[in-house]
């Protein structure tokens, strides 16, 4: 777990695995894209709000989610991920929320290049969304599934990314390094891998932040 002060106070950061974690503030529960089959939610926190970034199985999952919701919860989610009831809220890319101060934006979140079998896009433009957090001027961003997108270049400062990395749904190492290089943030995390080659990362890295 890691932390970090923001103007809104300190938050403290757990990535679980896959695509999965929670952030800590004030006494709060934020998770984002919890799945049950890097953790076993049962008798964890229950969330005070849920990010969800597309519909897809390790990113929406019911099991994970009957586990840390309650009657308070509050969800923000991508179109295609179903509105069950009156605590979820729709963003589509370019739209904004707020949250007990916290400013969240939703952002583009697609593949380019990636297709599946019958041709079409892994993730089709348009649909699943990157989310920033913006906690009174300190700012993260997950990324959610996607390649290195124009929009990315239109983000701003970011304090903390979290960015996926694995084919063939996502990003090459390559890639993952071009969107750092994009986006340039001050703290920089992989998620979504299946394996990391972390030396050719860092060497890349260290070669081009600069």
């Amino acid at each position: 777990m890691v932390s970090y002060k923001t103007p809104l106070g300190d938050i403290r950061i757990k990535v679980y695995g896959h695509a999965s974690l929670v952030i800590e503030w004030n006494g709060k529960y934020i998770y984002s894209d919890p799945y049950s089959e890097v953790v076993d939610y049962k008798g964890y926190p229950k969330a005070d709000l849920v990010l969800v970034t597309h519909n897809h199985y390790d990113h929406y999952d019911r099991k994970a989610l009957d586990e840390i919701l309650s009657p308070q919860t509050k969800l923000i989610v991508a179109s295609d991920v179903p509105k069950e009831d009156e605590r979820y809220s729709v963003l589509n890319n370019g739209e904004s929320a707020s949250y007990e101060g916290i400013a969240i934006k939703a952002v583009a979140s697609y593949n380019i290049n990636r297709r599946n079998e019958q041709g079409n896009h892994f993730h089709p433009k348009g649909v699943g969304n990157g989310y920033i957090l913006d906690f009174g001027g300190f700012r993260l961003y997950i990324a959610g599934d996607t390649e290195p997108v124009a929009e990315m270049e239109q983000l701003g400062d970011i304090d903390v990314a979290f960015i996926p990395k694995n084919l063939p749904y996502t990003m090459t190492d390559e890639e993952f390094v071009k969107v750092a290089n994009m986006i340039k943030p001050k703290y920089l995390y992989p998620i979504h891998y299946f394996e990391l080659d972390a030396k050719n990362c860092e060497k890349v890295l260290n070669q081009t932040l600069l």
